[in-house]
């Protein structure tokens, strides 16, 4: 039962990957960060809620909807603050900034449940780090690339990320997941069109071909994950799925290499190598624990 809700949570991890590359697509045809954030949330929304029609009962409370909004603003912030950073610092200190979101749910969660996390966790981290590190080419940066702005950035979008992964296991968990992800995109729309106001709705861009990027960016960065998440969290812990949420960079590298042809060299495919180990390795131990524990149990 758990290693489904974990392919759940991968699937949803994929997806996030996919995203830079389809705007880096949507850049090259002169779209700007603005307008496809505004058309990814502002579509995710539209698809989520026609999806509701499909089903019976659509009935929430109204204390309900609003902690879903207000859970699902974080992902809005992760947005926002990620294309801040960006404007202040290289795009790979600002993917290796956001990649601190894989501690920061560890910690969150060892707080929350007063519990130290496992030395698995830890080992975990440490791979999980180092591969950013190598992937993000963050050795090549030197120090007056970098401002505190675009850090701090960074760091905020870090942080909200590790906060969504904790209440997508935690927020409303009784409530159906379709509903849940429905009103989280909610409030991650309301978010990112107060910062950044559709104007694509009135300029008529969003039917001059930002309508096909902004749905697959709708598709793969929010509906798609934030489902995944909202399914699987719940059953494996805020822990694991922050973990498991490390394989949207090497998606995202694998993605950039294919689609868009940009060279990757070897100390980012060893990046990804190990940043796959980290991910798999706490699986790996609970499997093994789980089979000498069943050994024990057959033996007794």
């Amino acid at each position: 039962m758990r290693f489904r809700y974990t392919i759940i949570v991968f699937m949803g991890a994929c997806s996030y990957g996919i995203p830079s590359t389809i705007a880096k697509l949507a850049y090259s045809h002169g779209f700007s960060p603005n307008e496809i954030a505004g058309a990814q949330v502002l579509i995710a929304a539209a698809l989520l809620f026609l999806s509701l029609i499909m089903i019976r009962s659509v009935k929430i409370k109204l204390k309900s909807l609003f902690i879903l909004m207000l859970a699902g603003s974080t992902t809005g912030l992760t947005t926002i603050f990620y294309f801040g950073s960006l404007k202040h610092i290289p795009a790979s200190i600002a993917i290796v900034l956001l990649f601190q979101f894989t501690w920061m749910g560890i910690i969150i969660e060892a707080i929350i449940e007063k519990k130290w996390p496992s030395k698995e966790k830890w080992g975990a981290l440490f791979l999980l780090a180092s591969g950013t590190a190598l992937t993000g080419q963050v050795y090549k940066v030197e120090i007056k690339e970098l401002s505190l702005e675009g850090v701090l950035l960074g760091l905020c979008a870090a942080l909200t990320f590790a906060l969504f992964i904790l209440f997508s296991g935690k927020i409303e968990s009784k409530v159906k997941p379709i509903l849940r992800s429905a009103y989280m995109t909610l409030g991650a729309t309301v978010v990112v069109l107060l910062i950044y106001p559709p104007t694509f709705l009135v300029n008529g861009f969003l039917f001059s071909g930002l309508f096909k990027w902004g749905l697959l960016l709708a598709l793969f960065g929010s509906v798609i994950p934030i489902i995944c998440f909202a399914i699987g969290v719940p059953r494996i812990g805020s822990g694991l799925a922050t973990i498991l949420s490390a394989f949207e960079l090497p998606v995202a590298i694998i993605m950039a290499y294919i689609v868009l042809r940009e060279n990757i060299n070897i100390s980012q495919w060893v990046g990804v190598i190990i940043i796959l180990c980290g991910i798999a390795y706490p699986e790996i131990v609970f499997m093994k624990n789980y089979r000498n524990r069943n050994i024990s149990t057959i033996r007794n």
